[in-house]
């Protein structure tokens, strides 16, 4: 079984249904998640022009390659009612992959680690709730080095 985090996120409807549910969905096809972060409420980040997130972190033990992995989240979207209308869009469910082992992807399709976790605040500080000594691939910072030297200052907030 490899380890992966995942981040989910929502901002249109009942955000909490839709996190919810994407769990449950990813428990079903995925594999067994093994930690969760609370939930956060969060400023939009590149389109700012919209409601807020709901986003959430859980840690993920799965078989499934990361090019597999991506396949099975896009059918979860999709099933979730997710449309691709607007980079940085509102959306129903979000889900992204932030760090699969200690691997380095980048094909046209996936970067792995995700290429904005280490500017994000939405995605490092539930990340570092149920991750802080987890090590980033490439800067080889902890999660929570790479928190305390973010330059983000969009809203985050800690809901449960």
């Amino acid at each position: 079984m490899y380890t992966t985090y995942i981040l989910l996120g929502s901002n249109l409807g009942d955000c909490r249904k839709y996190l919810s549910d994407a769990i449950l969905e990813i428990e079903c096809k995925l594999g067994t998640i093994s930690s969760k972060s609370s939930l956060y409420q969060t400023a939009s980040w590149g389109n700012l022009d919209q409601p807020d997130f709901i986003n959430q972190v859980i840690e993920l033990k799965t078989s499934l390659s990361p090019a597999d992995l991506l396949k099975a989240i896009l059918k979860i979207e999709n099933v979730l009612g997710r449309q691709r209308l607007k980079k940085w869009g509102s959306r129903t469910i979000d889900i992204d992959i932030l760090l699969y082992e200690d691997q380095i992807v980048n094909t046209a399709d996936l970067v792995i680690p995700h290429p904005y976790l280490s500017v994000r605040r939405f995605s490092l500080m539930p990340l570092s709730e149920i991750a802080p000594n987890l090590v980033h691939p490439i800067s080889r910072k902890n999660i929570t080095e790479l928190l305390n030297e973010l330059t983000d200052n969009l809203f985050v907030k800690k809901l449960s």
